[in-house]
């Protein structure tokens, strides 16, 4: 059925327009142009077309998106201003619980929409990560946001760590009027926003608009500077009122099979960092580069990090690409039995890489890294079964058949990171984020960051 004019529509919010109105989104540049560059490979629709969009949006008694975001985002609200036009509103009541939607509006998974009701009702819930961040376009391009310079209440605190949690609690800090150092052990700040999402997810020049607002609202921020570290992070504590430790999860899981000293085995962000960097304008010498170029790849991983592996090996040119994943492959939803309605469902998903061309595998253990000469040509792998264990906890993995080779001149090792251990700090140190929780979503980093401004505060008016 046709949608009804915008005009039509009665009273505050549109009458039943799920009903009439189907989920819209805006979808990904063609395959064949996209692969070519490293430009943002989603589109947006235009602004009828996103108010109809938010039209769609029930007002719900109970709103479960407000629920299932860490940030507690304001969708039905923010949804309800952007279906009337009013795209100042919309911004107000999205900047007020989320400080970077231009980020979480491109890399969010939107927990939100899965909780959705209209998920549980047709599988077709609200485009609330596509509206948020048209909200916050809107709002960049029309002038609603500008410099907020706060007044100083005469106390330093000390971030460490420029990353997505490092920078909301350095926000939510510096509005609340506390003069915010933030120190970054990179030449840049965005963390895994910068040097872990390839650009065609996430500009560059989104992060620095950011940025550049942030600097001109007061944050000082020093590169280079690698903390914490046994010397520096006691005088951090010293000079500073109070430390914020946001340095996420720095150490890769490691893969320890035969061969993995062969020249061609990386992990995934030795290729991903390298690559934005590139495109950044650094430099790097021939032994330095890490490429996919004319390559058979194989991705170790099968999370959104080997994903962004696989889209970026097909923009460096390689021969093909694999993805191989240890544990059993996902329900093919949309509904999760084993995770209903309105939590998270554990089912596949076909990223916008995986359509650009890659072979995917499941229950595949990895046995040896081949090579000659120092170089990597091929990866011995084993087909398994997960069996249930009879003293319960873990199931026992089973081999199944006989090992085979995967041929390979580059594998990328992406099965996610490890918790950092800390040790008991000065009172007036905190750590949030990913170095607080182990690796996870950049809004729960967000959420993360702006809890522990919050908490700072509370303890710096003791």
């Amino acid at each position: 059925m046709g949608a009804a004019p915008l005009s039509t529509r009665k009273g505050g919010r549109s009458e039943a327009a799920f009903l009439t109105i189907h989920r819209q989104e805006a979808g990904y540049r063609p395959i064949h142009d996209r692969i070519h560059d490293f430009g943002e490979v989603e589109q947006t629709l235009n602004t009828h077309q996103r108010r109809e969009q938010a039209s769609r949006c029930m007002d719900c008694g109970v709103p479960f998106c407000h629920w299932a975001c860490p940030l507690g985002n304001k969708a039905p609200e923010w949804n309800n201003a952007l279906f009337k036009g009013d795209w100042e509103l919309a911004f107000r009541l999205l900047s007020s619980t989320n400080p970077f939607p231009e980020f979480t509006g491109r890399v969010c998974p939107a927990l939100c929409e899965k909780a959705c009701v209209l998920n549980r009702f047709n599988h077709e819930p609200t485009t609330n990560r596509e509206d948020e961040a048209a909200i916050i376009e809107a709002a960049f391009r029309e002038g609603y946001i500008y410099p907020r310079i706060p007044v100083r209440n005469g106390k330093r605190v000390a971030v460490v760590g420029a990353g997505p949690a490092g920078l909301a609690a350095a926000d939510a800090l510096n509005q609340m009027g506390y003069a915010v150092t933030v120190y970054e052990k990179n030449e840049a700040a965005g963390g895994l926003l910068r040097y872990g999402i390839p650009n065609f997810k996430l500009n560059k020049a989104i992060i620095d608009r950011r940025l550049q607002l942030l600097q001109a609202e007061g944050i000082q921020f020093q590169y280079g500077v690698e903390v914490p570290c046994a010397e520096t992070l006691p005088q951090l504590a010293d000079q500073f009122d109070a430390v914020v430790i946001a340095t996420g999860t720095p150490t890769a899981r490691d893969l320890k099979a035969p061969g993995r000293e062969l020249k061609g085995v990386h992990f995934a962000l030795e290729l991903l960092s390298q690559q934005n960097r590139v495109l950044a304008g650094m430099e790097f010498s021939k032994d330095e580069r890490i490429t996919a170029k004319g390559k058979d790849v194989l991705v170790i991983g099968g999370g959104d990090t080997g994903s962004d592996c696989i889209g970026t090996a097909h923009r460096q040119g390689c021969k093909s690409v694999t993805q191989i994943e240890i544990m059993p492959k996902p329900v093919e939803g949309p509904d999760d039995p084993q995770n209903p309605w309105p939590n998270w469902p554990r089912t596949l998903k076909t990223t916008s890489s995986h359509e650009e061309g890659c072979t995917r595998r499941w229950n595949i253990n990895t046995l040896e890294f081949l090579g000659e000469n120092g170089k990597l040509t091929g990866v011995k792998v084993q087909e398994i079964d997960w069996q249930p264990n009879p003293e319960g906890g873990r199931p026992i993995m089973v081999a199944k058949g006989e090992p085979e080779i995967i041929k390979a001149e580059l594998v990328l090792l992406a099965m996610g990171f490890l918790k950092p251990e800390h040790p008991q700090y000065a009172k007036n140190v905190f750590v949030c984020g990913d170095a607080a929780n182990g690796a996870s979503l950049v809004v729960r980093a967000l959420a993360s960051g702006r809890q522990t401004a919050k908490e700072v505060n509370a303890f710096l008016q003791l």
